[in-house]
């Protein structure tokens, strides 16, 4: 199976959860340009790829499952995709932010590289805006005056507050516990959906041998939580 990860800190801290399994990469991803590592489990490979990129390996079917952020899966807005669980690592939260004195209104241009969610929440405020998409130091366009404000990920807050930013608003906090919006019906409980899956698959691995990976990783992801 093909298990696909993020770049940056949830990569790190996926491989710190995996290692606790006794998965290891033969060669460490945090040192090398390849794309693809092979573990110590011959039947798991991990591939490593930009965070926006991980919903589309999965739907294509050529990658089993991935390890990507919410804030990836909200901006992609797939109904293709089934989270199976918040593995609770890389906290943070997706606010409004801008210069002091500056408000919410109508008419305001905003840059950020989520251009799904800041439109989803300002239409749901009655607020249109103008949408600037950048990839890259977003705060930059608030402080030279390009945008009224910008939407962006933070952990700390210091970057914000570095460049004479404050935060207005959270759009969303990852840091909370997960709510309701994506839990998985009484009937049909996580570990059920990924023998399922397996079962359907076409791989021609060992599925007893993944639906153990699978189920230790859950568990595991469970224990963290709590």
């Amino acid at each position: 199976m093909y298990l696909a990860i993020s770049k940056g800190r949830i990569l790190e801290e996926s491989l710190k959860l995996l290692e606790r399994l006794n998965i290891k990469c033969e060669e460490s991803p945090m040192d090398s340009r390849k794309l693809i590592f092979r573990t110590n489990d011959k039947n798991m490979k991990i591939i490593i790829v930009r965070a926006s990129d991980v919903p589309t390996y999965v739907e294509s079917g050529k990658v089993d499952m991935g390890i990507v952020g919410k804030d990836t899966l909200l901006e992609k807005n797939s109904n293709d995709l089934l989270r199976l669980k918040d593995l609770e690592i890389a906290k943070c939260r997706l606010v409004i932010a801008g210069k002091k004195g500056v408000s919410l209104v109508s008419n305001m241009k905003i840059a950020t590289k989520y251009p799904t969610i800041t439109q989803k929440y300002f239409q749901s405020q009655g607020l249109p805006c103008t949408i600037l998409k950048l990839y890259g130091s977003i705060e930059l366009a608030a402080v030279l005056g390009m945008t009224d404000a910008v939407v962006d990920l933070v952990e700390t807050g210091n970057t914000l507050k570095e460049n004479g930013l404050s935060e207005l608003k959270i759009i969303e906090n990852f840091q909370l516990q997960e709510n309701e919006e994506f839990a998985i019906s009484e009937e049909e409980n996580t570990i059920t959906i990924l023998n399922r899956y397996v079962d359907e698959s076409e791989i021609d691995l060992d599925k007893s041998k993944i639906k153990g990976i699978l189920q230790d990783i859950y568990k595991l992801a469970r224990e963290v939580a709590e």
